[in-house]
């Protein structure tokens, strides 16, 4: 009997992915694509203008970084899977890679969760407490922080992974699903299954409830700071140097929402595998362009960059010729 759950724990999964949509594969893997390509790149080149000019060597930027860095892990861990499926209709995935996805979607949104309310901390001390700004946040403390928040959410994801790895599956392995997701495995187990329970319990208050208060909080000393402040022009100029942020958060905020609190309806599991496509590739392609649209240093330090290149470009092609 051990022998035929150890078997059954070692299954491969079957992720079913747009099964509805089988007509118009390479449309979607297009789409996938650019959504891909857009998401690795737009983050990438975040990363690379923050290292590369010293401007942009600020707390804010340094969270952005870290932000950019996670987008590309989440997408790089869902997307080329599913591109994968959309194209060769193979639909498996190993034991071993399902629960490594399941660590990845884990660690990666929860420090998303956890960067944002950090971001928004950033912003509350950056308006309304000036003075003590470059004080508090010192880069030893922010490099803590991130180190310690990273650490945090990639033990909690090992939990998770750890957890899942001991079940067993007795079942039909298809998950109706885009990616390995922790509540379609369970529902797949035929393990007690309390101790996982147990742990998403907890989870919800601290990985959510906890960052979002911390949001809510900080803004609202924003808010609070700005409606102080004696002229208009005064105001908006505070606000704008939220206003990425704001964008930010009401974007991946807004899915997450969307995916938990939507009624249930015939095509719920569609619309769910669109909701989290939008939470898991959509937000990510979006951040980058929400960061340099709305943002003159990012609009500037990318300008900066460029011009170097061109003029090394320029000087190494005269030495050639």
């Amino acid at each position: 009997m051990d022998y035929v759950r150890n078997i059954s724990t070692r299954r491969d999964f079957h992720l079913l992915a747009f099964s509805n949509t089988e007509e118009h594969p390479h449309i979607i893997f297009i789409g996938l694509f650019l959504m891909y390509i857009l998401a690795v790149l737009g983050n990438l080149l975040i990363i690379v203008l923050v290292f590369l000019v010293p401007q942009l060597q600020t707390p804010m930027y340094f969270f952005l970084c870290n932000l950019a860095a996670q987008d590309i892990i989440s997408v790089s861990a869902a997307l080329p899977k599913l591109m994968d499926i959309t194209v060769t209709g193979e639909t498996s995935i190993s034991f071993y890679g399902c629960i490594t996805q399941v660590f990845l979607l884990i660690t990666c949104p929860s420090q998303d969760f956890f960067l944002l309310a950090t971001m928004a901390y950033d912003r509350y001390v950056a308006i309304c407490i000036p003075l003590r700004y470059h004080l508090m946040m010192n880069p030893r403390f922010c490099i803590r922080l991130v180190t310690t928040t990273w650490m945090f959410c990639a033990i909690n994801a090992m939990c998770y992974s750890l957890f899942l790895s001991d079940l067993s599956f007795c079942r039909l392995l298809d998950i109706n699903y885009i990616v390995c997701e922790i509540i379609s495995m369970m529902e797949l187990s035929c393990s007690d299954i309390t101790h996982i329970q147990t742990l998403i319990a907890v989870d919800v208050p601290l990985m959510g409830i906890l960052p979002v208060g911390l949001i809510l909080a900080s803004y609202i000393y924003i808010i609070y700071s700005i409606l102080k402040m004696r002229t208009v022009a005064a105001r908006l100029k505070t606000f704008s140097s939220c206003s990425s942020h704001i964008t930010v958060v009401l974007l991946f905020g807004g899915t997450c929402i969307s995916l938990y609190v939507k009624p249930e309806s015939q095509n719920s599991q569609e619309v769910d595998k669109m909701l989290s496509l939008m939470y898991l590739g959509f937000v990510p392609m979006l951040n980058p362009l929400v960061y340099s649209l709305r943002n003159r240093q990012v609009q500037s330090a990318a300008k900066i960059v460029l011009t170097k290149y061109i003029c090394v470009g320029s000087f190494i092609q005269k030495l050639v010729m």
